[in-house]
């Protein structure tokens, strides 16, 4: 049974959180050096554009505002690009892309779609 994609909203919050509190407390030089954080944050990274593979059309269509394809692609960077991806881009994306996503995500969530 495919898994409903409320559930995958749910995943990219989740992984969105998870990365804000991997590097709530660091700068980029923390960030750059650390490798155990960078691993988990390219995970998560994978999870979000993952999930945002399988929501539906007609709700990435009717929510133009949450970057479905960016996610998508950063996704593909990060499972592909297996020697390593672009640090600055990473840390630019955690810091500057990822935080609105949630109230976004969570609008969603509570107007059904």
């Amino acid at each position: 049974m495919p898994r409903e994609w409320r559930l995958r909203i749910q995943d990219i919050i989740d992984s969105v959180e998870k990365i804000e509190r991997h590097t709530a407390s660091m700068n980029y030089a923390e960030f750059a050096g650390d490798e155990k954080t960078l691993d988990a944050v390219e995970r998560n990274l994978i999870t979000i554009g993952e999930a945002a593979g399988h929501i539906p059309e007609g709700v990435r269509e009717e929510n133009p505002d949450v970057p479905w394809s960016s996610m998508r692609g950063m996704r593909n960077v990060a499972a592909h690009r297996y020697f390593g991806m672009d640090t600055e881009t990473v840390w630019d994306t955690v810091k500057q892309n990822l935080p609105p996503l949630v109230p976004k995500l969570r609008s969603i969530l509570e107007s059904g779609g």
